[in-house]
């Protein structure tokens, strides 16, 4: 079976990249300190803070398996390749939300950087896999378990 590939902007697998590298160097070093730190104070069946550094060491290997799994399926999107008569992943939108009659702007880009505080939405969310190949002026209709929304594509822009 393969695996899926994990569609990432530059930036976002700039921003994996570091945080792997900042794990593997120094986050893995600091909890092999606490773990050393809290075995010389002897008795390890009550002892919390030995607990709680094998806690965080499960929890940073954990991230970095994540990681690198992601990373070993990663097909970058070169944004300055992006066609801008057409959305897709590694562009900027901008729609009029119907409903509540106002403009949002949404980055696509792929799932692993997904971050609607951010306004980066999902290539595969209900919204961004509606939006994805429609072109300026088109009326895009999104099923969503409210009800259907519609918004009209105003813009297409390079991420930036």
């Amino acid at each position: 079976m393969e695996e899926k590939k994990n569609l990432l902007t530059y930036a976002g697998l700039k921003k994996l990249e570091d945080e792997l590298h900042d794990l593997k160097v120094f986050k893995r070093k600091e909890v092999a300190q606490k773990i050393k730190e809290a075995r010389e104070q002897g008795d390890l069946s009550e002892n919390a803070e030995y607990d709680a550094a094998k806690d965080e060491q499960r929890d940073i290997e954990a991230r970095i398996d994540e990681i690198e799994k992601i990373l070993k399926n990663a097909e970058v999107v070169v944004e300055d390749e992006v066609d801008l008569e057409t959305i897709n992943v590694g562009c900027k939108v901008k729609v009029h939300d119907y409903e509540f009659d106002e403009d949002i702007e949404f980055k696509i880009v792929g799932s692993t950087e997904a971050n609607s505080l951010e306004g980066k939405i999902s290539n595969e969310s209900p919204v961004g896999k509606a939006l994805i190949g429609a072109k300026t002026d088109d009326i895009v209709k999104v099923e969503m378990p409210s009800g259907v929304m519609e918004y009209k594509v105003l813009e297409i822009q390079k991420n930036v």
